[in-house]
């Protein structure tokens, strides 16, 4: 039985290992700057690839964790805002003309949710949602022991789910997503728009403001910061309240930094969630549990489809 090489492509950097199947240490681990607004990403990421190559041992397979929009049925990215030239890109197809084994794709926060699901939070359920509240709101969900990708391989955009139709706008141009309310960019955005239009603050003396500077000023009894994780838990409550109708899921997986935003921001979550449930069904021995893979989860998430995916050789 050969090895599984797992690459994460993110913004700023790519991330590449080699893993026995099952296991959550590398035998060996590379990275390289991604530089998304320059040519060449992809002949950065094959050479990454080709620097952990083994020598006497056999690859099964590759598994790529990427930002989409994508298509993992074709293993094309059909669009990413941080990786310009790769447009309607054939990933899969070109890392296997290069070496030779199946290559299997899929986004970041879709494997995310896998890697949680095998090897972290997700353990012993069959049911899984994921959600990272971060720069933005990525989604992932295991029904009945499979990852769902949809018809196109876009199901689970949960990020883009409207909970306000006449609510700020979202990065993607619609308005009201939970993605333009809730994600740690959202949170720090509508605390520095209340502060700059007058709002007394803890917060008033920073050039800039992070959801962790929210929570930091909440946890010291700033209204204004307890306001503003309140709103997002608030909405967060209605969109889970949704997610939970359409995916009954056993447990829900919180990750991303705005997830240590503390009761501050889960109050008024699991509040609003229980306000707009559509049955109390839906939370009878449901568990909620925070991410433990932290930066591994794309890694471990494609090593997981990968594995999934492959041949067992």
């Amino acid at each position: 039985m050969g090895l599984i090489l797992s690459v994460d492509i993110g913004g700023t950097q790519i991330r590449a290992a080699l893993f026995e199947r099952g296991s959550t240490t590398p035998l060996r681990a590379e990275r390289t700057p991604t530089k998304a607004h320059a040519p060449g990403v992809y002949d950065r990421l094959e050479a990454l690839v080709a620097s952990i190559w083994p020598q006497d041992q056999t690859v099964d397979a590759i598994g790529l964790a990427s930002p989409g929009p994508l298509d993992p049925h074709t293993g094309i990215v059909i669009a990413t805002p941080n990786i310009k030239e790769w447009k309607n890109f054939p990933l899969t197809e070109k890392l296997f003309a290069r070496f030779h084994v199946p290559v299997f794709l899929d986004n970041d926060a879709n494997l995310a949710c896998l890697g949680e699901w095998k090897f972290g939070a997700g353990q012993g359920h069959e049911d899984v949602l994921f959600l990272t509240l971060s720069t933005g709101i990525g989604g992932g969900v295991v029904s009945g022991g499979r990852l769902m990708q949809g018809y196109h391989g876009l199901a689970a955009e949960l990020g883009h789910t409207t909970v306000w139709p006449d609510g700020p706008l979202c990065g993607c141009g619609k308005h009201g997503h939970i993605e333009a309310i809730s994600s740690g960019t959202a949170i720090a955005r509508y605390a520095r728009e209340q502060i700059e239009a007058g709002r007394p603050s803890l917060m008033d003396s920073l050039s800039t403001i992070t959801s962790r500077d929210v929570s930091d000023a909440a946890a010291q009894g700033d209204l204004l910061a307890i306001e503003t994780l309140a709103r997002a838990g608030k909405y967060l409550g209605i969109a889970l309240a949704n997610f939970l109708a359409a995916f009954d899921p056993s447990v829900v997986i919180f990750g991303g930094g705005a997830s240590n935003s503390g009761p501050a921001l889960f109050d008024p979550l699991y509040a609003s969630l229980r306000e707009n449930i559509f049955d109390p069904t839906y939370l009878k021995n449901l568990t909620f549990a925070k991410a433990t893979l932290g930066d591994d989860a794309g890694l471990l998430g494609a090593q997981a489809l990968a594995v999934l995916s492959a041949p067992d050789h």
